[in-house]
């Protein structure tokens, strides 16, 4: 199973020092924050594609390839990428270059995004966005895995005899998880391919994220891609720590009180009763985070929000050294412990590859 990180790249006044990061440091501080990530040997780490303040995340592929040339071992995703805004052709071409640089330590999760906002400023009608992310993925899934694409559809103009370059490393398209917090279609489009689905449930109660994560393993299992407890699934969280769970709460309460994303609504304890926001001690995010698979089976990846809120630099240092050094070496034995062997580990380009060689040597055997 893997275990990681996820930024959206916020840029928010810290509500205790009243001071606000420049767009400058908090880029900067986001590549730190993987870098630690990197060094707590965390699985993965991801960045969000925004194009409105009050964030910086607008261009992750240059983000992921900065990271990647400074990191070791992390795998480098996104947190989402705009399918619908953004040119099918360009993501086809930025993420297979990406690839490369990288040597397949990368993925991708597709996503339409909450800002609505930035439809019209790609030209794009908010109304489509369903249909928007069904055509622009089928057309990115065949700008992949064919050299020569002719292809016509309703949201881009027509190609002819299109090459998207350069090709995906060793033949393999970069895995894609599609992300969703409510959208059906979008599990269905994700089972459909045999994609992996990642619900982002941080602001859901676990009845909902149970729903739809048991949607997408019906539907796997009835396109054919095997049994529906083998579908790929991921889930977001949100954690907050320290040694002391009353000390976690006193230093967080301020910092979610004057949250953008949910300050001003629940306290903090119904919040946090209601989704997987988890603030107080390491043991109490295990306990909280090895029963995540009791409400939707064994699952190949947990990515934890911890950047957010304008939390300083320090401080989510500080978060990563006991998610890497307290929390995640327990979640990773209980996981191991629990999982069927018939159930796959977290795709990989590494595994995928072998597993296309394998599949070769079995077809020219036969």
């Amino acid at each position: 199973m893997q275990f990681g990180i996820f930024t959206v790249g916020d840029v928010t006044t810290d509500p205790t020092t009243r001071t606000t990061p420049t767009e400058h440091e908090r880029i900067k501080a986001t590549v730190e924050i993987a870098k630690k990530a990197d060094e707590v040997g965390l699985d993965v780490v991801a960045v969000g594609q925004h194009h409105n303040p009050p964030f910086v995340a607008s261009a992750p592929t240059t983000t992921m390839a900065y990271i990647a040339a400074q990191t070791e071992h992390i795998l480098l995703s996104t947190s989402t990428t705009l399918i619908t805004t953004t040119d099918p052709v360009r993501i086809a071409e930025d993420y297979a270059t990406l690839q490369h640089l990288t040597d397949g330590r990368m993925d991708l999760m597709l996503g339409r995004g909450n800002t609505g906002p930035v439809y019209p400023w790609f030209g794009k009608d908010i109304r489509d966005g369903i249909a928007l992310a069904v055509e622009n993925y089928a057309l990115l899934r065949r700008l992949w895995t064919e050299d020569v694409v002719t292809w016509e559809g309703k949201f881009r103009t027509p190609l002819q005899s299109f090459t998207a370059t350069p090709r995906p490393l060793d033949g393999i398209a970069p895995f894609v998880w599609h992300g969703s917090i409510r959208s059906p279609e979008i599990a269905e489009q994700a089972a459909y391919y045999g994609d992996g689905f990642f619900h982002n449930n941080i602001f859901w109660p676990m009845s909902h994220t149970k729903q739809m994560v048991a949607l997408y393993r019906r539907r796997f299992e009835h396109y054919g891609h095997g049994s529906a407890d083998q579908a790929i699934v991921g889930l977001g969280g949100q954690v907050f720590m320290r040694a002391n769970s009353q000390d976690a709460v006193r230093e967080f309460r301020p910092y979610f009180n004057e949250a953008p994303v949910y300050g001003h609504g629940l306290s903090l304890e119904d919040f946090s009763r209601e989704t997987p926001l988890t603030v107080g001690s390491p043991q109490q995010v295990i306990e909280r985070y090895a029963a995540m698979a009791d409400h939707v089976g064994d699952y190949q990846r947990q990515l934890f929000l911890v950047d957010h809120a304008g939390l300083p630099l320090k401080t989510v240092l500080e978060q990563l050294d006991i998610l890497g050094g307290e929390v995640v070496p327990e979640l990773r034995k209980i996981a191991a412990a629990r999982k069927p062997a018939h159930v796959p580990d977290a795709p990989t380009h590494a595994g995928r590859l072998a597993a296309a060689h394998t599949q070769q040597t079995e077809e020219v055997a036969r």
